[in-house]
């Protein structure tokens, strides 16, 4: 299996595709077997099976993932959620308590807040930009400190590099879900983080027609999280790590794209009278400007921003845009626009989305890799309809 050492560009290509060629294949092949012939393993997570995660496509992927990040290894799921629930259940046992950041993913904060519970798992939000207030959340069972590189949906970048410290001053394993920023932006094991996680479905896969989840980190850590997954069930089917794997490899070059998008979107954006207010890292009246900037190799391709007039002015918007797809997700190709109170946030209590930030009015936008002009223009006679 190649094990490049070049740049980013240049991994995406070529780290973990087998040596020798499969039958001289250019392209990975998929192996659509559920089980695999026994070749001696001694143990039962060494079996060649679909479920444990461990055939060629989920093995050549899982090495290609690890190498972008430069980590040891890497785990590929079903789906993101997998990967965060299966880390979470992996960390933590009854008794135990994690500190989560406030501004969370949907379903993150769902499971958090609903489910650990069930396992006897306690948990405290702690606020990303306020690294002295973290300290008194600690308890003697606290183990873990989850954050996300860009919070979803307000866009805030959290204090990365105090996280960090304050785990390794403490005693607990960093978690953080990368996938607003992708590897190309930001590869969390280079900062100290312990354990990188990603909805693969968004960037990595780029192209809207798969789910997948990815664990990355060091072996120990990746195995355990791996050995609980084989319980759970939570494994990628060949077909969709075939589609990932491909996927994948156009990711620098999509990304630098959304990235340039953007940033042009969120500018034209600020201007604009009828927009209250615009979230954006790339912008320099974000308040986390500086510190994106210096994380940070690009700002992204997600924002969200409200317009006066609340919601009836959101949703004239968006349905007086013409490129954009109405739908929820992120991180493919084509434009799309959501409001996270119906769609990625809904699950959420509407008194915890107001203590947040999340509004009934705010539009997430994934900037496609469209020319950009096209897309300013589609968003230019959608205000002017307002």
């Amino acid at each position: 299996m190649v094990k490049s050492s070049g740049k980013i560009e240049t991994k995406l290509i070529h780290s973990g595709e087998p040596i020798p060629r499969i039958y001289g294949s250019v392209v990975m092949p998929v192996f659509q077997s559920a089980m695999f012939e026994y070749a001696g393993e001694r143990s039962y997570d060494d079996l060649k099976y679909i479920r444990l995660n461990n055939t060629p496509n989920a093995v050549a992927l899982s090495a290609k993932l690890a190498a972008l990040e430069n980590a040891e290894a890497a785990l590929v799921t079903a789906s993101g959620m997998a990967a965060i629930s299966t880390t979470l259940l992996t960390l933590l046992s009854t008794g135990d308590h994690v500190l989560a950041q406030d501004c969370l993913y949907g379903g993150t904060h769902d499971f958090v807040t609903r489910d650990l519970e069930k396992f006897g798992i306690s948990f405290d939000f702690i606020e990303g930009n306020n690294p002295d207030s973290w300290k008194s959340k600690l308890r003697l069972t606290t183990k873990a400190i989850y954050v996300e590189a860009i919070s979803n949906p307000l866009m805030r970048v959290p204090d990365l590099d105090a996280v960090v410290s304050f785990a390794r001053a403490h005693h607990l394993v960093s978690v953080v879900d990368n996938t607003f920023a992708s590897p190309i932006n930001y590869r969390p094991p280079e900062h100290g983080f312990d354990l990188s996680l990603h909805s693969a479905t968004k960037y990595l896969n780029g192209h809207s027609d798969i789910v997948a989840g990815a664990v990355i980190g060091p072996s120990k850590l990746v195995e355990q999280v791996t050995h609980r997954l084989n319980h759970l069930g939570g494994s990628l089917d060949p077909h969709a790590a075939f589609l990932l794997h491909r996927g994948v490899k156009t990711l620098a070059v999509r990304v630098k794209q959304h990235n340039t998008n953007a940033q042009q979107i969120a500018e034209f954006l600020e201007q604009q009278p009828k927009i209250l207010r615009v979230n954006y890292p790339g912008l320099k009246s974000h308040p986390q400007h500086a510190r994106a900037s210096k994380l940070f190799d690009g700002y992204g391709g997600m924002m969200s921003f409200e317009l006066k007039g609340g919601v009836k002015a959101a949703e004239s918007f968006m349905h007086n845009t013409k490129l954009p797809v109405i739908a929820p997700s992120l991180g493919g190709v084509e434009t799309l626009l959501t409001r996270p109170a119906v769609t990625s946030h809904s699950g959420m209590t509407s008194k915890d989305r107001e203590r947040l930030g999340i509004t009934e009015g705010l539009i997430r936008l994934s900037v496609g890799i469209e020319a950009v002009e096209d897309l300013i223009a589609d968003f230019r006679q959608a205000l002017d309809r307002i």
